[in-house]
């Protein structure tokens, strides 16, 4: 029998009940209504409660029952495809039930109980069972083998007695073992604990994004972590969703954390519509959504960044690679600050609680690739959005978050104002997996890879250093070495940076091809340092027209061909400029 308390006080989403014994993240039925909340302080038999949905109209003397368990998610086929807000409700579902407003209380189950899949075993009678293994295999949408995994608890340790295929729903039995333990196509999974891994490695290969910038200059490994600062307007979801659109994951968790409602819904009527670039099926075929807005209860918005990483993890270990886009931890980060001053917590720097930098390297640190307990290699690669008030870095998100990732897209004000997309600072942005990939693009895309890139940063380096003095007494009166500098680095922000996310060629650019257009710029660099030598004015070499032409294959399919033709009329123009021509 589930036990029964009463409310004693109630400050917003927080509140206080006695008589109930309960321990920390137990799941608890708060009110009349039977609203979800979870308990987060125990203080002898007063017991404190967060509340994942509006507490206006309850009052003092109310029920609160224990559930005596904690917030967990259910895992199983049909999470693919699915919107869901921050404690796994199905949206289309409540939507179904009781239109564009959701009202209090209502519970849905995360996957459809009603659905029949059609199972295929992979195991057999007197197999022997472990915790994690994959016993068999559902086509959950046309693009996507769901594999059945046997939950990672002690208790899935044994002989199978019985297992049999055909077409099941999510809570039928399909196995036991002979221990009595029941299997089924799916289970369920607290949130605040991580699935573990047999063996976590460090992560060799990158996460392909398609975009240059990205790729390039400032990689992301997969099982890997980054994040994107940026203040309002800079393009933080723009380029959320381009990662989410592109990159080479085989499953894509997106959560739209205490984002505004309108930039929310523009993902949820996109997302349906896209196209997979690798299959030409809907992009969510291997998508999930988790949508929590900014005027959704803070509570929920703090829980739906554990329920993303915990369908993440799921799918790692059935051997997938998972990008999942966090937009944005600084709303996460509000919602407990929020709750954590109705709690009356000694309050850290700027408000924020204590634990901040804590809670957010727990979240992070749930990244990672490595061998699954079925002896797949699986990962996470988290990208999470940070919007610091004002555009200010130095404020304790970021910094915080800078401390637990590797990848640090600093998002510009002044770049995107200069239509400069995506507006990545590629001053202030780095990675610390540089020298981690540089194997892997040697090997397969250029063994010059890390040489190039390398060389495209000294120039924008040194860009920055000439601007100063540009501003000062003007491009003509420094030499003419350093005037070759600045055309070559402009080239490069806008040949090769710049990327425009809505046009349907250069939205993504394969590493090959961006191999190609940095090499073809440094080979103009190279030939007019030649023709300077030689005594060649750079008025006449900033006035060649080939080098223009290395603008328009961002947006050209066949782009070796055309690169290979440039270079040729390079070749021509400084042959006939070198020999006296016009």
């Amino acid at each position: 029998m589930k036990e029964k308390g009463k409310l004693v006080r109630i400050a917003g989403p927080v509140v206080v009940a006695v008589g109930i014994n309960a321990r920390m993240y137990d799941l608890v039925k708060v009110g009349n209504e039977n609203l979800m909340g979870e308990v987060i302080q125990v203080d002898g038999d007063r017991v404190t409660i967060q509340v994942y949905e509006d507490t206006s109209g309850i009052k003092p003397g109310e029920p609160v029952v224990n559930m005596g368990l904690p917030l967990s998610v259910k895992l199983g086929p049909g999470l693919l495809t699915s919107i869901y807000d921050g404690i796994q409700r199905p949206l289309p579902v409540l939507s179904k039930k009781m239109g564009d407003y959701i009202q209090r209380g209502v519970t849905a189950s995360g996957l459809d109980e009603s659905k029949k899949w059609e199972f295929r075993a992979l195991v057999k009678k007197g197999d022997k069972a472990s915790p994690g293994m994959i016993i068999g295999e559902v086509q959950e949408t046309e693009t996507i083998k769901h594999r059945i995994l046997a939950p990672p608890e002690e208790k899935y340790e044994g002989k199978i007695k019985e297992i049999k295929s055909g077409k099941f729903t999510v809570n039928d039995v399909v196995g036991k073992l002979e221990n009595g333990a029941e299997l089924r196509l799916s289970h369920e999974w607290p949130v605040r604990v991580p699935r573990r891994l047999a063996e976590k490695s460090a992560p060799n290969m990158p996460l392909i994004t398609g975009q240059r910038i990205f790729d390039g200059l400032f990689p992301l490994a997969k099982g890997g972590v980054a994040a994107i600062p940026g203040p309002f307007g800079a393009g933080k979801t723009v380029s959320q969703q381009q990662l989410a659109k592109w990159s080479d994951a085989d499953i894509v968790v997106y959560i739209g954390c205490g984002e505004r409602g309108n930039e929310m819904t523009e993902v949820l009527t996109e997302f349906p519509h896209l196209k997979d670039p690798k299959t030409g099926k809907p992009l969510m075929n291997r998508t999930v959504l988790i949508a929590n807005t900014s005027n959704m209860p803070v509570a929920a918005r703090e829980a739906s960044i554990y329920t993303g990483i915990t369908i993440a993890e799921y799918y790692r270990d059935q051997g997938y690679s998972v990008a999942l886009m966090a937009d944005s931890t600084s709303r996460w980060a509000e919602a407990m600050r929020e709750i954590s001053s109705r709690l009356e917590e000694m309050p850290g720097e700027e408000g924020y609680p204590a634990y901040l930098s804590t809670r957010l390297a727990e979240f992070y640190e749930r990244a990672g690739i490595g061998k699954t307990l079925s002896g797949d290699i699986g990962s996470v690669s988290v990208i999470g959005a940070v919007s610091p008030p004002g555009g200010d870095f130095s404020e304790p998100v970021t910094q915080n978050t800078l401390r637990v990732t590797k990848t640090f897209w600093a998002l510009d004000a002044k770049l995107s104002q200069r239509r400069h997309f995506p507006s990545i600072n590629w001053l202030t942005s780095y990675s610390l997996y540089n020298k981690t990939l540089e194997p892997w693009y040697s090997e397969h895309v250029n063994p010059n890879w890390s040489r190039m890139m390398a060389e495209i940063m000294s120039i924008l380096q040194e860009e920055e250093k000439l601007l100063e003095i540009v501003q000062l007494v003007g491009s003509d009166a420094l030499p003419e070495k350093q005037q070759l500098t600045l055309e070559v680095a402009r080239m490069i922000r806008e040949f090769f940076l710049q990327q425009n996310a809505f046009h349907d060629i250069d939205t993504y650019c394969e590493p090959k091809k961006t191999y190609m257009l940095a090499e073809t710029i440094l080979y103009f660099g190279d030939r007019a340092k030649q023709a300077l030598e030689e005594g060649i004015a750079i008025a006449t070499l900033l006035n060649l027209k080939s080098k223009d032409e290395i603008a328009n294959v961002k947006f050209v399919k066949d782009y070796e061909k055309e690169l290979n033709k440039i270079k040729l009329s390079i070749d021509r123009e400084f042959n006939k400029v070198e020999q006296g021509g016009q």
